[in-house]
């Protein structure tokens, strides 16, 4: 397959994945099988993932920062924690042949798609209640999300940004729009993390994460937009329908 072939086939789904991503977390669901399908190895489609990802993430983070839609030291120190541990998770992946990772994937979703399922059931708040959690509590708190969902990051990927939008509200009492634009947060401090540990080991086929890149960008631009006008009315449905991907994934790894 040339490298004309692969732009062709990955652009579109990742400007896709970066809208989806941008609003309810999961746009790996949709990015990493796109580097798949160009024929890229686990490695290599991962790092091309992640160098994508994060560059698209910059921007709408910078949209959600703009628009006052987030609490900054609650998201600073579940990233910070989130920097360490996607990168040790990222190190993780690399010292697994490609056979033993996707196999690592096949195991991985299923166990996603059932945290979010039974997550799912609760309803998720409209009004923050974060300021009842004590101080020490809660940096312990984003300490420990932080860093347990950036490790799953650096090593896998898929709907960590939905695993921290509820996260944020479900255990921490953010409302559903502030949560998102935290994720966003510690999804890039994540996404920056594995990215190095990828570039260092030459694992980023930049020929077309490069283009890639910015089909990223502009849906994540997009997407951010309509979330922080329509807010958690817009994000919600968007994260069933992550859910339903996680779902559908799982169901075609296990047929193939």
């Amino acid at each position: 397959m040339t490298v004309l072939q692969q732009i062709s086939i990955a652009c579109p789904l990742i400007f896709l994945a970066g809208f989806v991503d941008s609003v309810a977390g999961g746009g790996g669901l949709i990015s990493l099988p796109a580097y798949y399908l160009t024929g890229m190895t686990s490695h290599f489609a991962i790092g091309s993932n992640k160098f994508s990802s994060c560059i698209g993430t910059v921007f709408s983070t910078a949209r959600f920062f703009r628009s006052g839609s987030i609490y900054i030291w609650p998201a600073s120190t579940a990233a910070v924690f989130a920097l360490l541990g996607s990168y040790i998770g990222a190190k993780s992946a690399l010292l697994l042949d490609d056979y033993f990772l996707r196999i690592a994937m096949l195991f991985m979703l299923p166990i996603a798609a059932v945290v979010i399922l039974s997550q799912g059931k609760k309803k998720n708040q409209d009004k923050s209640t974060f300021s009842q959690i004590p101080f020490r509590k809660a940096i312990i708190l984003c300490g420990i999300i932080g860093f347990v969902l950036g490790m799953y990051d650096g090593f896998f990927g898929p709907g960590t940004g939905t695993f921290l939008i509820l996260a944020f509200t479900s255990i921490l009492g953010f409302d559903t729009k502030t949560a998102c634009g935290n994720t966003k947060v510690v999804n890039l401090a994540s996404n920056i993390a594995a990215l190095a540990a990828f570039i260092t080991a030459g694992k980023v086929q930049y020929a077309v994460a490069a283009p890639a890149a910015l089909c990223s960008v502009a849906g994540h631009w997009l997407g951010s937009g309509l979330a922080i006008k329509k807010g958690a009315k817009f994000i919600r449905p968007f994260m069933v329908f992550v859910l339903i991907m996680l779902f559908v994934k799982v169901g075609l790894d296990i047929l193939v």
